[in-house]
């Protein structure tokens, strides 16, 4: 009988419990990354062009990721030795030394567990990018098509715009902090009783807030 293989976590789910073999030792996730943000992505394969521009690219986010109190951390099924291989070439070839850890997940147990592996066939990791917050929940998944490299700039977008929901009870709007209607204010969440619609009609007759109705309405951050 065929052993079935776990599905691929949710949003919302908590980071599943693993010990993993890395660039920088043996990491237990998510305790690896306590108190913390971090954002764990699958490559298909080391010396491969649109992987190395990626690697490049968090490289060079990678300060700006930890003053948001988030830490990287790559996967792919390449050993070890590739993996440091390839980061030297990087570093050799780029200037660039890539300073977070990579998963070595040779067998694919870690990619099975998440999900990675195509149902097509093939033994490739996917590309994608899990964001996981402090609490080790998984807030976002994205998945990237072979051709397409990332985008680094909304990652770091996706962090900024997730602590700031969490910390002021609010929501993002779209392309955030550039939205082409409120620009960079934030979304009230909607009203939920009457007595609450008359307190933002309230607010913004006070100039508090601003509102397109009752239920759309928005604030500086």
């Amino acid at each position: 009988m065929e052993e079935e293989k776990e599905g691929m976590p949710l949003i919302g789910d908590k980071f599943p419990e693993m010990t993993v073999d890395t660039t920088h030792g043996k990491l237990k996730l998510p305790d690896e990354f306590d108190d913390k943000w971090f954002i764990l992505f699958s490559h298909p394969g080391d010396f491969t062009p649109v992987c190395t521009t990626e690697f490049y690219s968090f490289q060079t986010k990678y300060d700006e990721f930890r003053e948001l109190n988030t830490e990287l951390i790559g996967l792919s099924i390449d050993q070890v030795h590739s993996h440091l291989k390839w980061t030297e070439w990087i570093e050799e070839n780029m200037d660039e030394e890539i300073e977070f850890p990579i998963i070595a997940d040779g067998r694919g147990k870690v990619a099975d567990k998440l999900g990675l592996i195509h149902s097509t066939g093939g033994t490739a990791t996917v590309r994608a990018v899990f964001i996981v917050d402090p609490e080790s929940t998984i807030r976002a998944i994205l998945y990237y098509p072979a051709e397409l490299g990332r985008n680094m700039d909304e990652i770091v977008r996706m962090i900024k715009g997730f602590q700031k929901a969490d910390k002021e009870g609010v929501a993002i709007p779209a392309n955030w902090p550039d939205n082409e209607l409120v620009k960079d204010d934030v979304i009230m969440p909607p009203a939920s009783s009457e007595k609450e619609i008359e307190k933002r009609k309230k607010q913004e007759d006070e100039g508090e807030i601003e509102c397109y109705d009752w239920w759309l309405c928005h604030r500086e951050s």
